[in-house]
């Protein structure tokens, strides 16, 4: 059983949750203890820690998750109405092969009861075992990375650094699109930077997004897979002065992200990664993972899963197209419709709406195309 693979939280880590207001967030969660597992039934959220940094050169053995999981779950909950567990922790395996198992078939269990696991630590190559999960699931993935970097590196012996190369080589291959949010060109090598637009895959520099942090929103709308790195934040507010990033999100910046991944509709699958155990870090992360459970409690259960009814319809001409926009009666977000073809793959026929912005309407009334519509039908094509 691949619940055996998982460690319960210390005897002390019980006590401190025992010790806190009956209004802490940690009164509210059901953990993995010493003496019981929780049951899962109606559950939605599964918080799990991984203690597997050997993408990233690094043995943390000694590694303890418990100054995290003490600053989340001293916080308060917001007005939530939702079911969270804390399953617990996946200690490093013999080699990182077996610790990719695991997390692999722990998410696919989870995700197959719909409950969407919430990875927390580890170097971000964790993130290939994430998308790994969605082999037996009968659909295509995309994936939406916050990192300033693309991990597709050759010339490197860390894992972390070219996990994304794994992905898209291996079969089977069920990645339909990755979006990067945040990257610093000088990280990147031109070849990599190249490889994105080769493959209509999207990417958007880190002052694209500070500048206006809503153009995010329609991405992790579309989103299955969110992976975060917590080296994608400026040192000053992550605290990590061992690998000093002078540039980055701020903290108010990633707490936007990660609601916006929790408030989307599509997302299955959460992880942040390598945060380290300085206060700082441990402090934003947990805060992070506040804002990704608060925005998962105002999910609006629209599109894939509503119809069309509830949206008003805009054509606009462009050229020989004809571009159909959906907005949202309930939310005033907006889509855009793909016309896929006709012989495309059955597991891409959910794709027919791909989220958008209302500044691409208003663009595409200008005659401009869209650049993640022309994306979309790109890659349908290829």
């Amino acid at each position: 059983m691949v619940f055996d693979f998982l460690q319960p939280i210390s005897s002390e880590l019980e006590e401190f949750i025992q010790s806190l207001s009956n209004q802490a967030l940690g009164k509210k969660v059901v953990f993995h203890t010493q003496t019981d597992f929780p049951v899962l039934e109606n559950v939605s959220l599964a918080i799990i820690t991984v203690n597997e940094y050997r993408g990233a050169n690094k043995h943390n053995s000694e590694f303890s998750f418990e100054i995290f999981r003490k600053k989340f779950y001293s916080m308060f909950p917001g007005n939530w109405n939702t079911t969270i567990v804390d399953l617990g922790t996946i200690e490093a395996g013999a080699s990182i092969d077996d610790t990719y198992f695991v997390v692999k078939n722990l998410m696919s269990e989870l995700i197959k009861k719909k409950i969407i696991p919430i990875i927390v630590g580890g170097s971000q190559d964790i993130t290939y075992a994430m998308y790994r999960a969605y082999d037996n699931l009968d659909q295509m993935v995309n994936l939406v990375s916050v990192d300033n970097q693309f991990d597709f590196a050759k010339e490197t012996s860390l894992v972390s650094s070219s996990f994304l190369s794994k992905i898209i080589v291996e079969e089977p291959n069920n990645l339909f699109n990755y979006s990067n949010l945040g990257f610093q060109t000088y990280f990147n090598s031109q070849e990599e930077i190249d490889l994105i637009e080769k493959l209509y895959f999207e990417a958007y520099r880190l002052g694209e997004v500070s500048n206006n942090i809503t153009v995010a929103e329609p991405v992790f709308r579309d989103a299955d897979l969110v992976s975060i790195d917590m080296n994608s934040v400026q040192s000053s507010y992550s605290g990590n002065f061992d690998e000093f990033n002078p540039n980055g999100f701020t903290g108010k910046e990633i707490c936007a992200l990660a609601r916006y991944a929790g408030i989307s509709d599509k997302v299955t699958s959460f992880g942040i990664f390598n945060f380290n155990t300085t206060d700082n870090e441990v402090v934003l992360t947990a805060q992070m993972l506040w804002y990704f459970i608060e925005g998962f409690c105002f999910r609006s259960n629209e599109y894939p899963f509503g119809t069309k009814e509830h949206y008003i319809k805009y054509i606009v001409p462009i050229d020989d197209e004809e571009l159909v926009f959906y907005k949202s009666n309930k939310t005033e977000r907006w889509w855009i419709e793909i016309p896929f073809l006709t012989n495309v793959n059955n597991k891409l026929k959910r794709n027919t709406l791909l989220p958008c912005m209302h500044e691409d309407y208003l663009a595409a009334c200008e005659q401009e195309i869209p650049e993640r519509w022309w994306k979309a039908q790109r890659r349908n094509i290829a």
